[in-house]
């Protein structure tokens, strides 16, 4: 299976494993993923698979265009094309489905994202400067970075000096993040803590060097079946709320006839 998958971050919920830890967890929308290109050692000097994820076809450029003309897949709807390295191409095809089923409860992964973008932001705000003190009528200097190098000697400010400036928007990867949950039949993975981005940015979830848990019990998550069934019982519920209301508002009815005659 490739080293990684694309996916699309949908949120966060709260999970309990099976011994009884509450885990807060990101809900990642992890494929369904296609192949659209095989990169082989004659032709290319190494070997990859090409990945593609469904969204919105204006995002790509036209070189993405290309590859999907090439491999035949020019009228799906992918927004987004990732290499993953293989040991071997062999066993792929082009148009050929991946999902997530190659994630399993209990290992690490790494996350790689865009950042949000938090506009222009100060020293405080980006370097977590402690700022200037807030006594004896220092009024302006509460959120200032403070002094920013020497004088005669350099003479200057050092290239890459914390100051204020453009914060977030970057390319951001968290290593050795836990796997709480996989769901294949609705393409879901449950990972352990945040990840960068916003929601419905895109992931790009791949294996992580460290070794997977031994003693790890996942939560039992649903099925379709019985979340249809929650659903259809639920459905049954609120019809039936305004047939019993309009039932007890009858009966209050009927016995306040039955005093009122009672009381003639």
């Amino acid at each position: 299976m490739p080293t990684g998958m694309i996916g699309r971050k949908l949120g966060m919920m709260r999970l309990y494993d099976g011994a009884g830890r509450v885990h807060g967890v990101t809900v990642i929308e992890l494929g369904p993923n296609f192949v659209t290109q095989l990169r082989t050692m004659d032709r290319d000097g190494y070997t990859a698979v090409q990945l593609g994820f469904s969204g919105r076809r204006k995002h790509l450029t036209g070189g993405q265009r290309g590859h999907l003309r090439a491999s035949g897949m020019e009228r799906q709807t992918l927004s987004a094309l990732q290499e993953y390295r293989v040991v071997d191409v062999s066993g792929y095809v082009l148009g050929q489905q991946i999902d997530c089923g190659q994630f399993e409860p209990g290992q690490y992964v790494d996350l790689t994202a865009t950042s949000k973008g938090r506009g222009w932001a100060g020293g405080v705000k980006r370097w977590n400067f402690s700022g200037g003190p807030k006594t004896h009528g220092q009024s302006d200097r509460h959120r200032a970075p403070g002094s920013l190098g020497a004088g005669t000697t350099p003479g200057r400010v050092y290239k890459g000096q914390h100051m204020a400036g453009h914060m977030g928007m970057v390319t951001t990867t968290e290593l050795n993040v836990l796997v709480v949950a996989c769901d294949p039949s609705r393409n879901l993975l449950f990972v352990d803590g945040s990840v960068p981005g916003p929601r419905t940015g895109l992931v790009s979830v791949r294996n992580a060097r460290r070794p997977s848990l031994k003693t790890y019990s996942p939560p039992v998550l649903p099925s379709n079946a019985e979340v249809e069934l929650a659903e259809l019982a639920a459905a049954e519920m609120t019809e039936a709320e305004p047939i019993e209301a309009s039932a007890a508002e009858g009966a209050e009815a009927i016995a306040a006839t039955t005093t009122e005659s009672e009381a003639q």
